[in-house]
């Protein structure tokens, strides 16, 4: 049996009917969804040890408080992070990305200096930087994409001075599904002086993650993308970069006195944390991050390679498609991109939902990407685990029907 047909059981809400079709759910890249130990976990956290953490001293909260911190344990072993206290509990990658502007950014970047993106990024990864530079005088300069969707490193050679400050790439494109050599990366950036932060939205879901190997200074990930709760998910960092930055934010918690001018603050990450934070969305992301682990990220990542692979081939079979980026599975994760001669994104993707098969329609938070190729929008279908090769034939007889519609409707009468 296939990894994805011996998991599909554990989410119930692949069980479902949609228009009366068995749902076909082509559109993790978005968000996951979620096993039925994640869902447990949640009301468990609700029925049994609803508490605010780092304040009670009675039973629940210090339960409360003893598996927040447990979960923060957890994801610093799943990214091998050197100690727990790496990992700072954030929204989502955006809040995490945001905050590194915010706080590195703010107390480090000067006039003149650059910061380096990609043409791949999604916008959470470019609009903070954008943010930080029209309020420093700083420079963004772009490494280019090429036609086949990988990242021109000679360009980004010549991209890199000794002005470059940070570089900041995405580890797996949420629009091509390209994945991207950050070691390689890294030591180029590091060799003119320069940090590096990595948007692992797309990779920690579905690839072991080693921050160390990578040679990352920041990885910023989301817990929705990884079968966890909404509104979850982290910010790693070197140790001795988050005891040098100011906090993000003010408020509860994260301070050590407050007098009538000024604040001292608590050691990281609790620095970063003001207020309550979302104590369910992280206790239950550690539970998704074991049933991931459990499950083995060689498997996950083998069964990807299978899906995308199959996925690829199949989709040859539709005339007039053009697949965005790699054509090929090496080196690509499990988004698909692709546009028609004869609909519009948002037209396939309406077909497609008649069918009970849902994908992603539009620009997918990158503008620049699209641009790149030549397109405002494209459909996106995009695997996890629990998807299977029948998915994909789906996704494939959906596009038929799809050829069939529009070609119809464009003839003349």
């Amino acid at each position: 049996m296939d990894l994805g047909a011996r998991v599909r059981g554990d989410f119930p809400l692949l069980a479902r009917t949609v228009h009366g079709k068995p749902l076909v759910y082509l559109d993790s890249a978005a968000t996951s969804q979620k096993p039925r130990v994640v869902l447990d976990a949640l009301q468990e956290y609700y029925r049994r040890y609803n508490a605010n953490v780092h304040r009670g001293i009675y039973a629940i909260a210090e339960e409360a408080t003893a598996r927040y911190e447990a979960a923060r344990a957890t994801l610093a072993r799943l990214l091998h992070a050197a100690r727990p206290e790496e990992i700072v509990f954030t929204r989502g990658t955006t809040e995490a990305i945001n905050l590194v502007a915010g706080s590195w950014g703010r107390a480090t970047v000067r006039a003149g200096d650059e910061i380096v993106l990609t043409e791949m990024e999604h916008h959470s990864n470019i609009v903070p930087w954008q943010l930080l530079a029209a309020e420093k005088g700083a420079r963004l300069k772009y490494v280019p994409v090429t036609e086949a969707g990988r990242l021109d490193m000679d360009a980004l050679d010549r991209l890199l001075t000794e002005r470059t400050r940070l570089v900041a790439v995405v580890h797996q494109s949420n629009v091509l599904g390209t994945i991207n050599p950050i070691r390689e990366i890294a030591d180029r950036a590091h060799a003119v002086g320069a940090l590096v932060l990595v948007d692992a939205a797309q990779s920690v879901p579905n690839q072991a993650i080693d921050v160390q190997q990578l040679g990352a200074d920041f990885l910023a990930f989301s817990g929705h993308k990884m079968l966890g709760p909404t509104g979850s998910g982290g910010l790693w960092a070197r140790y001795d970069l988050l005891e040098a930055m100011p906090p993000y934010h003010g408020g509860g918690e994260m301070i050590v006195r407050v007098d009538y001018e000024r604040s001292t603050f608590k050691a990281p990450p609790h620095r970063f944390e003001a207020g309550t934070p979302h104590i369910a969305g992280a206790i239950v992301l550690a539970v998704a991050a074991d049933y991931l682990q459990g499950v083995g990220f060689d498997a996950i990542a083998a069964w990807e390679h299978t899906l995308v692979a199959y996925a690829l081939e199949r989709l040859q079979d539709v005339p007039g498609l053009r697949i965005l980026g790699p054509t090929t599975p090496e080196q690509r994760g499990g988004a698909i991109s692709f546009v028609m001669d004869v609909a519009h994104p948002h037209d396939i993707a309406q077909v497609l939902d008649q069918e009970g098969i849902a994908i992603r329609a539009g620009h997918h938070c990158a503008q620049l990407l699209h641009r790149r190729f030549g397109v405002e929008a494209s459909a996106r279908a995009s695997v996890h685990i629990y998807n299977t090769r029948e998915d994909i034939d789906a996704l494939v007889a959906g596009l038929h029907t799809v050829r069939r519609l529009f070609t119809r409707a464009s003839r003349p009468v």
